[in-house]
């Protein structure tokens, strides 16, 4: 598969071209961004899915809840419905998309809505009665026509967008160029125990600007699991069950429950993956479910609650803690 992919380099060639004029456009102001009065911060990243956007929202929202009223603004990615749409939490995970109604979930007072059109949802935003003071755009690097205060910018440990290439031989959406458009730069999934030595190495990979601060950050996975009930049982005494994942990439959860010992089934489904009655029906002969709180979103409402679990995650940074949080907390 990686052969095959290296093959098709000079279709990457002719996609970045394409790519960084576009973006060169926008630098050059000939086609328009829009940009806001309040704060508005950006997660996203150059690469394809899978960088940890959702749990660096979280963080944000755990940060800043008690600041400002907050707003975030997602696509929905394979959602069902269409345009802007501000949730209040009852939804199905495949009408709304499962990120967001998993920000609602946990976060209910803030104000969390969906749109395509990102200029189009923020206007919307701002016309309601209690306007937020702060919005974060989830997954929004790319999506030039917002001009957002600040960006952050998320890569993951094994696989730094500096060793990647564009679609359709490597994962980059966009060329490393990009990168510059970022204020914060976060090197997401590390090994906790990750050293000084190897930062620095990992810095001088990416070369970020003398402008651009480099921080890094570790999943921390619960030491619980929940059902639908928040009954929660450790996660250590958790037995015969059958671990679902439709995310984009599942291997550092899977490895996670191999470090514990745990011996389990892995039904493994496509990132953002809307369940079909015949794959429901398979996942329910298990005794026992384990899924990601994503993909929760997405099965809570469709298979025994009392059977279906989930193990929620955070991101710890790792590294000058109390800079990136007062760095954030400045941009408000």
């Amino acid at each position: 598969m990686k052969i095959l992919r290296k093959l098709l380099f000079p279709f990457s060639i002719l996609y970045g071209l394409i790519v960084l004029l576009r973006n060169k456009l926008y630098d050059w102001q000939l086609k328009k961004s829009v940009s806001f009065q309040i704060p508005v911060i950006c997660v996203g990243n150059l690469s394809v899915g899978g960088t940890g956007k959702s749990p660096m929202i979280e963080y944000l929202l755990r940060l800043l809840k008690d600041e400002k009223q907050l707003a975030t603004l997602s696509r929905g990615y394979k959602r069902e419905s269409k345009g802007f749409y501000l949730l209040n939490g009852l939804e199905n995970g495949s009408y709304v998309g499962d990120e967001p109604l998993q920000f609602k979930t946990k976060f209910p007072e803030v104000q969390v809505a969906v749109d395509e059109q990102r200029v189009r949802g923020i206007e919307n935003l701002l016309k309601l009665q209690q306007k937020p003071e702060v919005v974060l755009l989830d997954d929004a690097y790319q999506h030039r026509k917002v001009k957002p205060s600040h960006s952050i910018l998320l890569t993951t440990y094994d696989n730094l967008y500096a060793k990647d290439l564009i679609l359709p031989a490597g994962n980059l959406r966009e060329p490393k160029s990009g990168a510059k458009r970022a204020d914060l730069i976060v090197v997401t999934k590390c090994k906790p125990t990750i050293s000084a030595e190897e930062m620095l190495k990992i810095k001088q990979q990416l070369k970020p600007l003398p402008s651009q601060k480099v921080f890094f950050s570790a999943i921390k996975y619960s030491e619980v699991i929940y059902n639908l009930q928040q009954h929660s049982k450790p996660l250590q005494d958790f037995k015969n069950f059958t671990l679902v994942t439709g995310i984009a990439k599942p291997q550092p959860f899977v490895e996670h429950l191999k470090q514990l010992g745990l011996e389990f089934k892995h039904l493994d489904f496509p990132d953002h993956y809307n369940f079909k009655n015949d794959d429901l029906q398979k996942i329910n002969k298990a005794e026992l479910i384990l899924t990601t709180e994503k993909d929760f979103m997405r099965l809570k409402n469709q298979l025994p609650a009392e059977k279906l679990f989930y193990l929620p995650i955070e991101v710890k940074i790792l590294n000058e803690v109390e800079i990136f949080e007062k760095t954030i907390k400045r941009w408000i």
